[in-house]
C-alpha cells in the first residue's frame, strides 16, 4: 500500500515510521525543509524513544520530500497529521488541515482515501470532504474518514504498534476496506462508526484522562490540608477496576500538545453549541492553579526571590520528550525572573527547546549537581529517572538552603525524613523537625 503522510510532527512521523514498519511504503510531506534535510540524514526532529532506529530500520520503505504533489499523485491513502494549534478563544485553528485538502484536491489523479489522524472538531471530516469536491481537478473518486491518534509522546511509538484500539470513522464499505488493508498487520481491535463519534471519540478519551489528572490533584490538595497521604489514597483507588490505576498520580497539572489544547477545543465547541461541559471547564481551571502550586508553597518560605539562587529540575512537560508546550516549567520561570531571581535549569533532553525561548535569561547546567550546588531553594517540575535516581541526601550536602520543592512526588517521604532536608511536595506531608526558622 502506498501512503502519503502531511505532516512530520509528533503524529505523522511516528505514523509513518510505524506504518512502514508493518509493511507500507510510506512518503512523509513537510513543509519546512529543514526538517526534511534532517530526516532524509536519518536524523529524527523530534525526541522520541525508538523512532531514530525504527527509521534506519525501514529506510527503505520511507521518503521525505517538500514536494508534495508527487507524493499526493500515487497515494492509495494519504494521512492528515498536522498541527491544529489553538486559537486564541480555544478554539482549534483548521487552517493547515485546510491547506493541505486544496493540495489534495488539486493533485490526486486516482481514486484514494484521504484519512484525518490530527485531532479536529467535530464536524471537520464532513468539510474536508465537500472542500475537497469543490477544488478537484480530475474526476476521481475521494473518500475521507476519521482515524484519530491515541499516541503519548514519550512512548508514541510503542503506543502505535501496540495500540488498544483502532478508529474508523467512515462512509463507505470501500474506506473500511482500504483502511483495514492499511492495518491488516497491527492485530489491533476495530471501533468502526461514523466520523462524527470517531471525532468525538478522540475528544472525549483526552479530556477524561485530563478530568482524572485534575481530579487526583484537588484531592492531593486536600490531603494536604487534611494530613492524609495522596500516595495510599491513589493506590487504594485505582485498585478498584471500575477506576484504574493509570493518571492517579498527583502532581502539578498537565501539560503537552494534547490535554491542555484538547479541553479547551471541547470546552469551546461545546460553547459555541449553547451548551457548557461543567466538568471540563473545571478541569481547565484547576490545571491552570496546579501550575503555580510550587511558587505559592515557596512563599511560605520566602516572601520573594530577589537575589536567591534558584534551581529548577525539568522543563519539559514529562519525561521522555523534549517537547515544551505547556510545560509547569513556562509558567514558573517568568515569574521566577520578574522576581528577580538567579536560575540554574537541567533536563536531561529538553535545554536546547529551551534556550530557543529564554536564550541567556538562566543558566544551563550540564548536571543535577551542577544545578543545585549553592542554590537557596530548588524546584522539580518533571520526573525524569535522573531525578528518581539522585541521592535525596546531595540536596543538602551541595545547597546553601536545604529547600527542595517537588512538583512530581520524585522521593519517598520516608527517605527524606532525618536527612536535614526540607522536603516539600503534593499532597504528602513531611512529618520532621526542620521548618521555616531552619532557613534564617
Amino acid at each position: 500500500m502506498k501512503i502519503a503522510v502531511a505532516g512530520t510532527g509528533y503524529v505523522g512521523l511516528v505514523t509513518a515510521v510505524c506504518l512502514a514498519e508493518k509493511g507500507n511504503t510510506v512518503s512523509c510531506v513537510d513543509i519546512d525543509e529543514g526538517k526534511i534535510k534532517l530526516l532524509n540524514r536519518g536524523i529524527s526532529p523530534i525526541y522520541e524513544p525508538q523512532l531514530e532506529e525504527l527509521m534506519c530500520k525501514n529506510k527503505d520503505k520511507l521518503t521525505y520530500v517538500s514536494d508534495y504533489q508527487e507524493a499526493y499523485s500515487q497515494a492509495d491513502v494519504i494521512i492528515i497529521a498536522v498541527g491544529t494549534p489553538e486559537r486564541k478563544d480555544g478554539s482549534a485553528n483548521l487552517h493547515y488541515i485546510n491547506e493541505v485538502a486544496k493540495q489534495i484536491a488539486n493533485t490526486v489523479v486516482k481514486d484514494c482515501v484521504v484519512v484525518i489522524k490530527s485531532t479536529v472538531p467535530v464536524g471537520t471530516n464532513d468539510k474536508v470532504e465537500q472542500l475537497i469536491k469543490e477544488n478537484l481537478q480530475y474526476k476521481v473518486k475521494i473518500d475521507v474518514i476519521s482515524n484519530p491518534e491515541f499516541l503519548a509522546q514519550g512512548s508514541a511509538v510503542r503506543d502505535t504498534l501496540e495500540a488498544n484500539r483502532i478508529v474508523l470513522g467512515v462512509k463507505s464499505e470501500n474506506a473500511k476496506k482500504i483502511m483495514r488493508e492499511v492495518y491488516k498487520n497491527f492485530n489491533i481491535p476495530y471501533v468502526i462508526t461514523d466520523r462524527k463519534s470517531a471525532e468525538m471519540i478522540k475528544y472525549a478519551a483526552n479530556d477524561f484522562l485530563a478530568l482524572k489528572v485534575s481530579y487526583i490533584n484537588e484531592i492531593a490538595n486536600l490531603c494536604e490540608i487534611v494530613g492524609a497521604n495522596i500516595e495510599d489514597v491513589s493506590k487504594g483507588m485505582g485498585m478498584d477496576p471500575r477506576i484504574g490505576d493509570k493518571f492517579l498520580n498527583a502532581g502539578i497539572g498537565y501539560g503537552g500538545s494534547c490535554f491542555p489544547k484538547d479541553t479547551k477545543a471541547l470546552h469551546w465547541l461545546a460553547n459555541y453549541n449553547d451548551y457548557e461541559i461543567k466538568t471540563i471547564k473545571a478541569a481547565i481551571e484547576v490545571n491552570e492553579n496546579q501550575k503555580i502550586k510550587l511558587i505559592k508553597k515557596a512563599r511560605k518560605y520566602f516572601n520573594s526571590f530577589n537575589g536567591l539562587t534558584v534551581a529548577v529540575l525539568g522543563l519539559t512537560f514529562k519525561p521522555g520528550t523534549d517537547d515544551l508546550r505547556e510545560a509547569p516549567s513556562l509558567t514558573n520561570i517568568p515569574i521566577l525572573l520578574e522576581d528577580g531571581a538567579k536560575i540554574n535549569v537541567w533536563d536531561s533532553v529538553g535545554m536546547e527547546n529551551f534556550r530557543k525561548i529564554f536564550a541567556n535569561q538562566v543558566k544551563y547546567s550540564s548536571s543535577i549537581e551542577d544545578a543545585i550546588t549553592n542554590a537557596d531553594i530548588c524546584f522539580i517540575f518533571t520526573d525524569w529517572s535522573e531525578i528518581r535516581e539522585f541521592s535525596i541526601g546531595k540536596y543538602k550536602e551541595l545547597m546553601k538552603t536545604p529547600l527542595v520543592i517537588d512538583g512530581r512526588n520524585c522521593y519517598r517521604i520516608e527517605d527524606a525524613e532525618n536527612t536535614g532536608l526540607i522536603y516539600e511536595s503534593i499532597g504528602r506531608r513531611l512529618v520532621e523537625k526542620y521548618g521555616i526558622e531552619s532557613l534564617v
